[in-house]
This record gives structure tokens, C-alpha cells and sequence, in this order.
């Protein structure tokens, strides 16, 4: 296979888990929509705090099995070992169920240490206790996944996380209304109804690993096929195949949680640092009812509901396609590290980074241009603090995909070490200046904003200094940021004007939006290519590229 067939078939199941993880994101930011109206924004805020432990213990335990095995797997898949890949998938399986356990019995009993120490809220403990059993589910689900993409696909893993988010989000709303109904009464309501959307998250995580068991049912008759033709001579043991998923995991799992343990350590300073002060100026739109004028442990939870389930999970559905490509980028590069193939590689490295800024950086504008009429179309959120924190934030959606995308790269090539630097380096700036802006500055949640940004930005820099270094790499600097970022700037404007002139003329928002997107979208990418920022031979690697490429020669665009 040549190496332009190589890349084009990385681009395509990118592509496949991409499409699948954009869908996952909506399905996740409409169901919120409903969700926010049923618990509001204080039960935001108590899930938000409980889903921010939860992702922390998740990491510690199992986010980064699907990526150890899926590296190992495709490294002895691209030699066909292939009874070396089921022992790494069994060994894994032992490994993710061990530990997987544990956590799961650390969150459940630990819940209300968790909540009171480091959300400062008791009320965290309920959806947290809820939640705990998810963890155990996604360990033994991280090992198919990591084996399935590691065999070069992501279509199981692209079906499975569509499945389980369908079901998440009908169990979230119904489990929600039902609580909340039922509680109505209680002093926790808010609580019991976050706990209705942490159920839902357990419930669609046990749908989709039925899903995958499914698959792997069915395709064991063709791995045993495989697996007859090895050689003996080739076969791992147990205990160095054990020794080597340590090994793997152990920087991955390090890497992952630095990069999240942000969130968890945003919240809980904020928690902590704002109670008792005197509200800002900046949080008095929301907080106009505040009978002290004070910050309490409520409304705290009130304003990071605002940051979590509106800034946060809006900003993260464009870095979903970063996700997928990562996630695609590691068993290819895997593959072609192991094989000594450094100029594929390259190639690699190239077109992931430039496929991830043609998509992140409109995304980025478009959400900062749109960010009123998007919050009060989804939310019916028209709080100017809300808009701002989109208006500000939005550039983290850039620095979030390149870190994302080359922290990934890294860790393909075999330096698993440089991203927990990396990682480490930014937190520790991160929380300084988070500490900072709470204690004295009156910028209140702008501080979070500003750090999630800055965080993002400096594990970029790092990461872009370590692949130049290690791979001797330079990425190309106009086709790559400045065209994308000239031609999105000027669509930026022209979905300004528009958005705003059809909302004056029908005095609806749904319309223009429905207007305002495709056209900004197809605006964007025709200056892209008549920049020359996105050329035909590129094109032609994007799945269905050869389509695109005739429907273009017909707009005269190519």
C-alpha cells in the first residue's frame, strides 16, 4: 500500500469515528437542552461537579485503555502477531476489571468525601454515587474499543458511542423529570435531579458495551482464523505482555490526568475561594436574587452550571472531530513507528494537524460571532455573562484540537513521557494564574474561562517544540493557520451581518441560524480553496474527496 493510500485510509476512519463523535456531541448538547430546563442551573452545577470527579477517576482507572491497547494491538497487528493482540486483549481485560473495580468502590463509598472536601458541596454525593458503577463499565468497554481500533477500525467504536448517547440522553430526561418530580418536596431536589442524568450515563455506557460484546461475538470465528496462522515462536508471554500494558498505560493515564484534572481543580477553587465574598459585578445578571449579596455554596453552583453545561459543552463539540483523529492517528502512526517508516509519519503528522485547523478555527469564530443566538436558541439563556464566556473562550476550541491531536502524535511515536510534561508544566501555570484571578481580581468566572484557554494554549506550544524536536518536523504555517484563520475571519463577518439582519427581519432566531450556518460554511471553505489554503490532491485523501472534487470543478472553485 502506497503511503498516499496509507494516509488516505487514516483520514477515512477518522472520519468515521469524527462523524460518530459530532453526532455524540449533539445528541449531548440537545438532550442538555431539556435537561437544564428539568433541574435548572443549580442542578447544572451539581452534575457538572459530580461528572468532574467521575471523568477524574475514569482517567486514573480506564480512559486510557483504549489507546495503550489500541497502540500495542496495532503494532503487532502491522507484523501480524495476531495471537499476540488477543493476549494483549485479554490481559488488558484482567487489568481494566481489577482496577476498574477498585475505583468504582472508591467513588460509591467515598461520594460524600469527595463532595464536601473537594466540591465543598454536600449535595454532590448522590449523582456521584450514582455515577460510580459507570467506571467499571467503561474499563471492561475501553479494552474493545482500544482492540477494535487497534485492528485498523472505528466503525464498532463509532456505532457503540452513538447507542450508548441515544440512550443516555432518553434515560437522563426521563430519570430527571421523575426524580425531580417525586422530590419536589425535598431541600435536595436540585441534587436528586442531577442524579437522574448521571443514571442515564450508566445506562447508555451498559447499552453500548452490550453492543460491543455483540461485535466481538461475531468476529472471534475470523480472530481464530488468524490467530492458527502465527508462529509459536512469536508468541508474548503473559507476564511480559502485563508488564508492557503497565508500562503503556502508566504515562497515558499520567498525561490524561493532568490534562483533566483542570476541571475538577477549577471547580473546586472556585468553590472554595468565591464563598463568602462579596458578588462581582460581572455575576450580578445572574445573581440579582442573592438576598446577602454574597457568593454562597448555591449559587456558585449556579454559575458553574453556566460554565460547564453551556461554555464548556458547547466549545467541546468541534474538539470531538480533534478526538477522532487522535484517536485514528495513534494506531496509524503505531503501525508506521514499528515499521521504521519516519517520512509517513511526517505525512501523517501533517495531515492531521492541517485537517484539525481547517475545522477548528471557524468553529472557534463561528462560536464566538454566534454565541447570543446560540445560547438563547439551545437555552433560552440571554444572559450576557453566558455570551461572553463563548466570546472569550472560544479560541480555546483551536488550542484544545492541536493538543489534543499532537499529544496523540507523541505518544504514536513511542515518547509517552513528553505529554506528561507537557500536561504538567501547563497545569501548574494554569493553577497559579486560576488562583490569582479568584483571589484578587473581581473577574470571578472569567478566571475559568481565561484559564481553560491559557492551559490549552501553553500544552500546544509545548507539544509543537517536542514533535519539532523528536521528529524533526516543521509543520507548514499558511496553508495550515493563516488562511484557514484570514478566510473564517471574513465568514466570521458575513455571519455576523446575516445572522443579525434576518433576526431583525423575521424576529425569530431559529430561521436565521438555520440560515446563517450553511451559508458561513460554504462561504468559509470557498475562500479556502480559492486561497489555495485546501487543494485538490488534499481533497482527494478527505473521504468521498473525488465527489467533492467534481461538484467543486462544477462551481468553478477548482
Amino acid at each position: 500500500m502506497s503511503a498516499k493510500k496509507r494516509n488516505n485510509h487514516f483520514l477515512v476512519q477518522g472520519s468515521i469515528l469524527a462523524a460518530a463523535s459530532l453526532i455524540v456531541r449533539m445528541i449531548g448538547l440537545l438532550y442538555r437542552i431539556p435537561l437544564t430546563h428539568i433541574i435548572g442551573d443549580e442542578g447544572m452545577g451539581i452534575y457538572t461537579h459530580a461528572y468532574a470527579l467521575y471523568n477524574l477517576a475514569l482517567i486514573l482507572s480506564s480512559y486510557s485503555v483504549p489507546l495503550a491497547v489500541s497502540k500495542l494491538v496495532a503494532t503487532r497487528t502491522a507484523f501480524k502477531e495476531h495471537r499476540n493482540a488477543y493476549r494483549i486483549f485479554l490481559c488488558a481485560m484482567v487489568f481494566s476489571i481489577a482496577v476498574g473495580l477498585i475505583a468504582t468502590l472508591i467513588i460509591f463509598f467515598g461520594a460524600d468525601f469527595f463532595a464536601v472536601v473537594i466540591s465543598n458541596n454536600p449535595k454532590v454525593a448522590l449523582p456521584l454515587r450514582i455515577l460510580a458503577p459507570t467506571i467499571l463499565v467503561f474499563s471492561i468497554m475501553g479494552v474493545f474499543r482500544g482492540f477494535y481500533q487497534g485492528k485498523n477500525t472505528m466503525i464498532p467504536t463509532a456505532i457503540s458511542q452513538i447507542l450508548e448517547q441515544i440512550v443516555n440522553a432518553v434515560v437522563s430526561i426521563v430519570a430527571s423529570y421523575l426524580l425531580m418530580k417525586n422530590y419536589s418536596a425535598s431541600v435536595n431536589v436540585a441534587a436528586y435531579g442531577a442524579a437522574g442524568g448521571t443514571l442515564g450515563t450508566f445506562i447508555g455506557a451498559f447499552v453500548g458495551l452490550l453492543f460491543l460484546v455483540f461485535v466481538f461475538v461475531i468476529y472471534k470465528p475470523v480472530l481464530n482464523k488468524q490467530m492458527r496462522k502465527d508462529s509459536e515462536s512469536t508468541r508474548e508471554s503473559y507476564k511480559s505482555i502485563y508488564k508492557l500494558i503497565i508500562i503503556t498505560i502508566l504515562p497515558v493515564v499520567l498525561s490524561q490526568t493532568v490534562y483533566h484534572v483542570s476541571g475538577v481543580i477549577d471547580n473546586s477553587m472556585f468553590g472554595h475561594l468565591m464563598e463568602g465574598k462579596e458578588i462581582a459585578l460581572f455575576d450580578y445578571e445572574v445573581l440579582k436574587n442573592s438576598e446577602t449579596g454574597l457568593y454562597s455554596k448555591d449559587n456558585t453552583l449556579t454559575l458553574i452550571g453556566i460554565y460547564g453545561s453551556k461554555y464548556l459543552t458547547l466549545s467541546n463539540v468541534p474538539v470531538a472531530i480533534a478526538s477522532a483523529i487522535a484517536a485514528a492517528i495513534v494506531t496509524s502512526i503505531s503501525a508506521a513507528h514499528a515499521k521504521g517508516y519516519v517520512e509517513e509519519i511526517r505525512n501523517k503528522v501533517s495531515a492531521a494537524i492541517k485537517f484539525n485547523m481547517i475545522i477548528a478555527i471557524p468553529s472557534a469564530v463561528g462560536m464566538g460571532v454566534l454565541a447570543s443566538p446560540i445560547l438563547r436558541l439551545l437555552f433560552r439563556d440571554s444572559y450576557q455573562l453566558s455570551a461572553n464566556f463563548m466570546r472569550l473562550g472560544s479560541i480555546a476550541i483551536v488550542f484544545y484540537a492541536l493538543s489534543t491531536v499532537s499529544t496523540s502524535i507523541l505518544q504514536g511515536i513511542g515518547k509517552l513521557k513528553i505529554p506528561v510534561i507537557n500536561s504538567a508544566i501547563s497545569l501548574g501555570i494554569h493553577v497559579v494564574l486560576i488562583y490569582v484571578l479568584l483571589e484578587f481580581t473581581p473577574l470571578s468566572t472569567y478566571a475559568l474561562v481565561i484559564g481553560n484557554v491559557i492551559f490549552a494554549l501553553v500544552v500546544s506550544i509545548l507539544n509543537w517544540f517536542s514533535l519539532e524536536k523528536y521528529l524533526n518536523y516543521r509543520q507548514e504555517i499558511v496553508k495550515t493557520f493563516i488562511i484557514p484563520t484570514v478566510s473564517a475571519g471574513l465568514m466570521g463577518v458575513a455571519a455576523y451581518f446575516i445572522c443579525n439582519g434576518f433576526m431583525k427581519w423575521t424576529g425569530s432566531i431559529l430561521i436565521p441560524i438555520l440560515i446563517t450556518i450553511p451559508v458561513s460554511i460554504l462561504l468559509y471553505f470557498s475562500l479556502l480553496i480559492l486561497m489555495k489554503g485546501l487543494e485538490e490532491h488534499e481533497i482527494a485523501q478527505i473521504p468521498k474527496g473525488e465527489v467533492m472534487i467534481r461538484i467543486l470543478r462544477k462551481m468553478h472553485l477548482l
